[in-house]
């Protein structure tokens, strides 16, 4: 058996050949820390976090690379110029970096929740300017990008004109040509300054009320999104590295720009195995705040959304995850997440009264059974190296439930299988459960701290309703010293989150 990897750039399932024997370079689209994680943040890092693991059971030496998108993310294909993280910085009244660090901790917090394994490197774009102003001097200077009032901008006609006699036009990510492209362009502000509406930013003139900017041969201005990532991947992984994932989301512009970057300025294709993780809806729609249906993970943990019926343990969402393809889309809503936490408690307690199984040295009185619990388990190796299917492990393993439970009730007797396969059983379902898919057993302790946490909001309010403000206030204050923060809506409603 080898490892097969769906390539979303040739569109098929291809071997992993790393480019280097025993080494494997994985570079991973980090987020913009310009506000709290939500949901469409945990499918991406949970389904990479499953490479990484793989990668390394199989020997693997991983440089697996993630950045932190610090710096404006003005996007091409929204509002022109749009600089989130100074933009949020000016409403909490807080210095960007501060506001970076807070974001960027409580990232951490929501990673260390679902038991992701930290990446290698975790490089930030604002420790990389230098790296991008480099590399942006190579694009112009090969006549790839052109200066207009201090910004920078690719020339995707030039690019595409040439690099499509090389097989690697602009558009062979997603799919999507160029004069589809440009239809599709909205009008944006400064569009004057391209020579055509597909061109976009590499390095944006700084107008006097943005907070961030860096000096560079062009002025005083900050960089386009798509050149930190080329950069910083470039920096750690060279010219060419195995394996760079993201959202699908993210395959146009931001990958295919990513291409184009790295095409001209390395001489080279970037990537050998692209890989895209499908969208997430909640209740059938797609997650936006005209929805009101943004989740952020601490409201998800807490139960504190008006869309959650109770709260979710971290690793019920890891479990509800895992039970889908990561190219399939996922739909997440309280009645699937109900049942995945009653059927991960399920395949735990199997596993935990599988490990308690004292094997001595039998064979199997059921040759039938055995047998085919034995290809149960062999297929474990075989999903998981089909594109990581971790939902066919998992349908495998629930197969399988029945048996361990009727050998505990004792309605199975023990010698039905041989103890060869019991110890099998016992060292792959550790392997597989603990190790690979990153699954962990706690008390649920997030129903009873929301508890108690909406018993103190009831006392907070029935204190504000007698004039007690010392009261009110010191619970306010007591839980945001805790790390809670309460926020007083205008219909009378309060939630909370953690800080």
């Amino acid at each position: 058996m080898s490892l097969k990897i769906y390539n979303s750039l040739t569109r098929q399932k291809e071997e992993f050949i790393p480019l280097n024997k025993g080494y494997a370079g994985m570079y991973v689209c980090g987020p913009t820390v310009s506000g709290e994680s939500h949901l469409g943040h945990a499918r991406p890092y949970i389904t990479f976090d499953i490479v990484y693991r793989y990668l390394l059971h199989l020997g693997y030496k991983v440089r697996y690379v993630r950045n932190i998108t610090d710096a404006g993310h003005f996007e091409e294909e929204g509002r022109a110029a749009e600089d989130k993280i100074s933009n949020k910085a000016i409403l909490e009244k807080l210095e960007p970096m501060e506001l970076v660090q807070k974001y960027t901790n409580m990232f951490h917090w929501a990673m260390k929740q679902f038991n992701n394994i930290e990446p290698s490197i975790e490089p930030t774009a604002t420790g990389h300017i230098v790296e991008q102003i480099t590399m942006i001097e190579k694009i112009i200077a090969d006549g790839y990008a052109y200066v207009n009032n201090g910004s920078v901008y690719f020339d995707v006609h030039k690019y595409n004109e040439d690099f499509s006699k090389k097989g690697m036009p602009y558009g062979i990510l997603s799919g999507r040509n160029l004069e589809e492209q440009i239809e599709t362009t909205r009008e944006l502000d400064n569009q004057d300054e391209k020579r055509n509406k597909a061109d976009f930013a590499l390095w944006k003139n700084a107008p006097p009320e943005h907070i961030m900017r860096w000096k560079s041969p062009w002025g005083e201005g900050f960089p386009g999104w798509h050149i930190e990532c080329s950069a910083m991947a470039t920096k750690y992984l060279g010219a060419q590295f195995d394996i760079h994932g993201g959202g699908m989301d993210l395959q146009f512009p931001h990958h295919e720009c990513e291409i184009a970057q790295s095409n001209v300025c390395n001489h080279i294709a970037p990537v050998r195995y692209w890989m895209h993780n499908n969208m997430i809806t909640i209740n059938g729609r797609k997650m936006g705040k005209s929805y009101n249906n943004v989740i952020k993970l601490s409201e998800l943990f807490t139960g504190s959304h008006p869309m959650l019926e109770q709260a979710y343990h971290p690793m019920t969402i890891r479990f509800f995850i895992l039970q889908s393809h990561y190219r399939s889309t996922l739909d997440f809503g309280n009645e699937a997440l109900q049942a995945s936490e009653k059927a991960f408690k399920r395949l735990w307690e199997a596993y935990e009264n599988l490990l308690k199984i004292e094997v001595g040295n039998w064979q199997a009185t059921d040759a039938e059974l055995d047998e085919k619990i034995n290809k149960q388990i062999t297929e474990f190796t075989t999903f998981i190296e089909d594109d990581f299917s971790t939902a066919k492990v998992l349908a495998n393993m629930f197969e399988i439930v029945p048996v361990i439970n009727g050998i505990k009730n004792k309605q199975v007797a023990l010698n039905t299988i041989s103890s060869n396969t019991i110890t099998l059983m016992q060292q792959q379902f550790k392997l597989y459960i603990e190790n690979i898919l990153g699954l962990q057993y706690e008390e649920e302790n997030s129903e009873k701290l929301s508890g108690i946490l909406q018993l103190l909001v009831d006392i907070r309010k029935q204190a504000k309703a007698q004039k007690d403000f010392v009261t009110s206030d010191t619970i306010r204050n007591e839980l945001l010293r805790l790390g809670v923060q309460l926020k007083d809506e205008k219909d009378g409603t309060v939630t909370w989150s953690f800080v």
